[in-house]
């Protein structure tokens, strides 16, 4: 049975439903296209436990959570890792200025526990305190009570639908060991990606790795059933029921009923083929968000540096993805407020700021308390070594000689400097950007748009 308390007909995160009626026939139409029987519930897990997985499987949780009979929600994360006291006292605050959290947990018998935390009495656990509805990582916003797993195969094995909520670091390890569970399955399971982060290979050729093909890799699933998940929001703010929309991104055969399986009257969800862009763009993103944060922290949020960042950070995600797709789509719509979103608000951001102010330091690791993890470091590496590869060339359009294709992309060689190779301080992002030999964003783009330089070798196409 599901771990939630749902009273009427309201969501535990204050939306009113739609009439349960509508609500029990979307389900009721996803699990007649799984080919459920009336007797056997469809079975979601999402795996990991990180801000965004957890607030999706909370919405679900209060969309469908009702429906006990039908459905089930569960969430995995690891077990064992401790809150320490200065959270714990947070939490505690965060508890008793919401009274109807503090109600619940009374209800529950659950409010002693956090008490006795506060005072250094006793020690919670990330994995007990989610399932009363708070996510380490984003202490601030109370989530519905969830259904936590901690041991991986119990979660998985019959999963009929698994949201990845793992960074791209961890997607192929906890998959791998998702497989072995899966050997003897006879129905091949819906995966849902909601990684925003990029790997890069280089043996026996130079590739990028996106999450969705990690898990394909790992697990043998084939890519008609994985799928994409992403758009322009920020996990607290969606599960304050800011108005918000995604795209899920992948076959047609899923991608549709998924959509509409998906969409909450603040969450609209909206279905697009191009998967490649979609995921490669959610990695992007992060990279570029990282120097978004730098350059406001430097200029004190000036508008005018920012824009001009902007300008040319999104013409070197254009140029990338036309390396990467044949027929990218435009970095316009979704696709462009999902960008503008995270470099103005995002944890990458966040850490780019930090990091300018010397409040945070690279030697603190890319996993940052209450955060998380930091994908953006990850994928500047990923996306540098990849397009460093000197066989890769391409014909500068001003030397006229072949280069490799980083050359075309300034930010992001300043932004390896800075974090991965740190031959540089956070302030060469401003040198960078105040470069008079840097040319037009537009030409960066009209080079992209107007010749071949589609590699499908480096998805490995």
């Amino acid at each position: 049975m599901v771990g939630t308390e749902i009273e009427g007909n309201a969501h535990g995160n204050g939306v009113v439903h739609a009439t349960n009626g509508a609500i029990e026939e979307k389900l009721d139409e996803l699990r007649k296209l799984l080919g459920k029987t009336d007797d056997d519930p469809l079975r979601i897990v999402s795996v990991g436990a990180g801000a965004w997985g957890s607030v999706f499987a909370a919405m679900l949780q209060d969309g469908y959570g009702h429906l006990r009979d039908k459905v089930q929600i569960r969430i995995w994360r690891r077990s064992g890792r401790t809150v320490d006291r200065s959270t714990a006292q947070h939490l505690f605050d965060v508890i008793n200025s919401r009274e109807d959290v503090l109600r619940r947990l009374i209800r529950r018998c659950a409010y002693l526990k956090y008490v006795e935390a506060r005072l250094g009495d006793r020690t919670l656990y990330a994995d007990e305190i989610l399932k009363d509805g708070f996510c380490l990582n984003m202490i601030d916003t109370p989530l519905c009570p969830l259904k936590v797993v901690t041991n991986l195969q119990e979660a998985v094995w019959d999963a009929d639908i698994v949201i990845n909520g793992l960074p791209s670091t961890e997607t192929h390890v906890v998959f791998e060991e998702i497989s072995k569970y899966w050997k003897e399955r006879i129905t091949v399971p819906i995966i849902i990606s909601l990684s925003k982060g990029i790997e890069a290979e280089l043996q026996p050729e130079p590739r990028i790795i996106t999450p969705t093909q990690m898990i394909s890799r790992s697990t043998g699933i084939p890519m008609e059933n994985i799928l994409y998940l992403g758009g322009p929001n920020i996990a607290s703010e969606i599960y304050n029921n800011e108005y918000a929309n995604a795209r899920i991104c992948g076959a047609e055969k899923w991608r549709k009923p998924l959509a509409k399986f998906l969409r909450q009257p603040h969450f609209i969800v909206w279905d697009n083929g191009d998967l490649v862009t979609h995921e490669v763009m959610g990695g992007l993103k992060n990279v570029y968000a990282i120097g978004a944060g730098m350059v406001a922290s430097l200029t004190n949020e000036s508008a005018t540096s920012k824009s001009v960042y902007f300008a040319h950070c999104t013409s070197e995600m254009i140029f990338i993805t036309h390396l990467l797709a044949k027929n990218p789509e435009k970095l316009a719509g979704p696709l462009l407020a999902d960008t503008y979103v995270t470099l103005l608000k995002g944890r990458n951001a966040w850490y780019g700021q930090k990091l300018a102010k010397g409040e945070l330091t690279l030697d603190m690791g890319d996993s940052i308390k209450g955060k998380g993890m930091i994908q953006g470091i990850s994928a500047v590496k990923a996306f540098y070594e990849l397009l460093s590869q000197s066989h890769l060339s391409i014909l500068h359009p001003e030397e006229k000689k072949p280069v490799a294709p980083v050359e075309l992309c300034p930010i992001l060689k300043t932004l390896h400097k800075i974090l991965i190779s740190r031959e540089a301080p956070s302030e060469a992002i401003l040198q960078a950007l105040r470069d008079e030999t840097m040319n037009d964003p537009r030409d960066r783009i009209e080079i992209a748009q107007t010749h071949a330089f589609y590699m499908p070798s480096l998805l490995g196409q």
